[in-house]
């Protein structure tokens, strides 16, 4: 069995999803029940899961670096419908795939470059309905944190302003071979616009970075910093928008961050 799956890659963060339990929830709960719409894959090692895709009969995409996991690929599954793409993940443009039609994303995500490759989909939204991933719980944990604790962040802003978030439940590390020494989470993302949404996302990613990018300082530095502002004219917008120049980055939610960069915006401080 070992040398079937192949040696795992510490440089790739290989870590395989080995447990047919595990691999059967993530499908059942993880993707719609229509098969119509194409799926990718996004890291399938020697295959687990796409065995389990495979079953939907549906157009199947899958992306591997790691040549010697897509020899195996190729070899396992000669006979099936099933597109190999050896390439990084990272430059996979999905309209490139299926053109103007609508797709799923699902995969065991390489830990290392998680939130690259969330952001890199995420910007793709016009290509999917949705994502089904396995991360690092503390990444999961992210994902679905509200403002005020340490776990809310940048990518709690990008994945909540893109998406419906929900931890479908947690897998433990004897689910994987090698064993990681961090527990996991599969987490289903339904992609929608969000609610009340009046501005371009990108203007409030910018703001929300500016905000992050000294997280234990004032919002009054932060912002004056990371936009290239005076404080007074950071404390003229947080005071218009009804927010303490002492709160910190966590602290706002979406919706704050919206008001602030409508009032830049208006005031033509932020184009």
């Amino acid at each position: 069995m070992l040398g079937y799956r192949g040696k795992a890659k510490k440089a790739l963060g290989q870590n395989f999803l080995i447990n047919d339990r595990v691999i059967e929830r993530i499908v059942a709960e993880g993707l719609p029940s229509d098969t119509a719409f194409p799926l990718v894959e996004i890291g399938p090692g020697p295959g687990g899961l796409t065995r389990e895709l495979i079953k939907r009969d549906q157009p199947l995409w899958v992306v591997e670096l790691d040549k010697e996991k897509v020899a195996i690929l190729k070899r396992e599954f000669t006979q099936d419908k099933i597109n190999i793409l050896n390439m990084d993940a990272l430059k996979l443009n999905l309209a490139e795939l299926w053109g103007d039609q609508k797709g799923w994303l699902i995969g065991n995500l390489p830990y290392y470059i998680t939130n690259p490759l969330l952001r890199h989909f995420l910007a793709q939204k016009d290509s999917l309905f949705g994502l089904t991933v396995m991360v690092q719980k503390e990444v999961a944990d992210r994902m679905l944190a509200p403002p005020g604790g340490k776990e809310y962040g940048l990518l709690s802003i990008a994945v909540q302003l893109a998406a419906e978030p929900l931890k479908l439940f947690e897998v433990s590390a004897t689910a994987f071979y090698p064993q990681p020494k961090v527990k996991s989470a599969v987490v289903k993302l339904v992609l929608r616009p969000y609610p009340g949404l009046e501005i371009e996302e990108s203007m409030l990613m910018r703001v929300a970075k500016a905000a992050f990018a000294q997280r234990r300082k004032t919002l009054l530095n932060t912002l004056s910093a990371g936009l290239g502002l005076t404080k007074n004219d950071i404390s003229m917008v947080l005071q218009q928008a009804g927010i303490e120049p002492k709160q910190r980055a966590e602290e706002l939610s979406i919706s704050d961050y919206q008001k602030i960069c409508q009032i830049l915006k208006h005031s033509g401080l932020l184009v």
